[in-house]
């Protein structure tokens, strides 16, 4: 068998068996099938696709090619989230602690900024000292101590993944919805989690842009989840507009921060505790989302859900003091003003456009060698449906130097849209799809 002819066949459009997946993910995780073969099959998966059967066999393929973490002896149940990518999008930091202050485990393996999105543990790692490479004892120590633990991939759980998703961001291959399932499941079904809810965003600042992609996403993913025994349920979601009022890695953790104390921008607040609500059903913990909606919103209100959080902080070696201290400082001193060019309403703003911008001020990455910046990105003071005058003031915006600001500032002025009359409310969740 050789990595050649199995290019050759996908390119060709024609299925591949069992045998040549699991040959070609060991070849290259092994390191004799070399990146350029590697990001060949990923083009040619990219533009012929793949069946069902196919995504299942790559989805097993890179979960056998490392460890699995044992959580035996835990007392569970065990329930995981896990979004697509957006702009925005903090809604894991909050919504770990909340869950578990239910009643949950949550082991939570994450990733950092692909391309235009953010990353979790990127956002984690700007509290000074927190850890995000823990091995599996101190994972299980966190999820039996707290009820949840944040994590990144070591080199021994799901190697392939990790060579390919950092693979993926720089050959233009991300927004494929077989290699998406395969390395959102694989990850998830090694992290030890037996349910598993999905945020498949929608919307220019998602990589599935259309309904019918998102669909196409949310439906392979239960599909190919319920395949390997687990309670899936994907929720659709709109990702036109930035969430929240924050984009940065550290000002996302002040947004969560807001959000524990009951604070926090509506939307963001929303999408947690809906998501929430059904991590609780599908671990059995909540007869239906009504109810699992109430048991987060008093996990909220009893502060139980911040608690945790400070605890996991501590934990995973963070600086609770000089998280405290840096808490509403923390910004780079290169900052330059987004202002309304003219009167009326905001109408949208673009969540690709700020995400784009994001990467040049320093909040993701262009190339997998990037280093991101922990006080960069943006702070909205309005949103989508508030009225606007002619230089009111829409954001302030943080860079890495004085140079990116510029063309970060002409990235968001686009973005932004004014009208003269407020534009029609439009839902966040758009649907939900469940296997069980």
């Amino acid at each position: 068998m050789r990595a050649v002819d199995i290019i050759m066949k996908k390119r060709s459009g024609l299925g591949l068996s069992q045998e040549e997946i699991e040959f070609f993910i060991r070849g290259y995780v092994e390191g004799s099938i070399p990146d350029y073969q590697a990001s060949a099959l990923l083009m040619a998966v990219y533009f012929k696709g793949m069946e069902p059967p196919e995504t299942a066999f790559l989805t097993k393929a890179m979960l056998d090619s490392g460890e699995t973490m044992d959580l035996t002896g835990l007392a569970g149940p065990f329930v995981d989230k896990h979004s697509t990518g957006g702009v925005g999008d903090k809604i894991s930091l909050p919504l770990a602690p909340i869950v578990a202050a239910c009643g949950a485990m949550v082991p939570m393996m994450s990733g950092r900024a692909l391309g235009h999105t953010g990353g979790t543990l990127d956002k984690l790692e700007s509290i000074p000292g927190y850890r995000t490479d823990l091995d599996l004892e101190a994972f299980r120590q966190g999820l039996e101590a707290e009820g949840f633990a944040m994590t990144g991939q070591s080199a021994r759980v799901v190697p392939a993944d990790k060579k390919l998703y950092a693979l993926r961001d720089v050959t233009a291959t991300v927004e494929s919805v077989p290699l998406i399932t395969a390395s959102i499941l694989s990850k998830k079904v090694a992290e030890g989690a037996d349910s598993l809810v999905f945020d498949v965003k929608c919307g220019p600042g998602a990589f599935m842009k259309t309904l019918t992609e998102a669909r196409a996403l949310a439906n392979s993913l239960v599909r190919t989840g319920g395949s390997m025994g687990k309670n899936i349920v994907a929720l659709i979601t709109d990702m036109t507009e930035p969430l929240g009022r924050c984009v940065g890695n550290f000002f996302e953790i002040e947004e969560t921060l807001d959000c524990l104390e009951g604070k926090g921008p509506a939307d963001v607040t929303d999408l947690t505790l809906r998501l929430g609500a059904w991590m609780l059903v599908s671990a059995g913990l909540a007869a239906d989302p009504g109810e699992g909606e109430t048991l987060c919103r008093k996990a909220l209100s009893s502060g139980a859900a911040l608690d945790l959080f400070y605890k996991n902080v501590s934990r995973q070696g963070g600086d609770l003091k000089r998280l405290a201290e840096l808490r509403g400082k923390h910004r780079s001193a290169h900052s330059v003003q987004l202002k309304a060019p003219s009167s009326g309403y905001i109408e949208s703003i673009d969540a690709y456009g700020i995400g784009l911008a994001g990467v040049l001020l320093g909040v993701g990455r262009n190339t997998t060698d990037d280093q991101v910046q922990p006080d960069v990105g943006f702070i909205f003071h309005c949103k989508k449906g508030d009225a606007v005058r002619q230089g009111t003031l829409v954001a302030d915006i943080f860079g890495k130097d004085q140079a990116c600001l510029g063309p970060a500032l002409d990235m968001a002025l686009k973005a932004l849209k004014i009208a003269e009359k407020p534009p029609r409310e439009s839902p966040l969740v758009l649907e939900e799809l469940s296997n069980s």
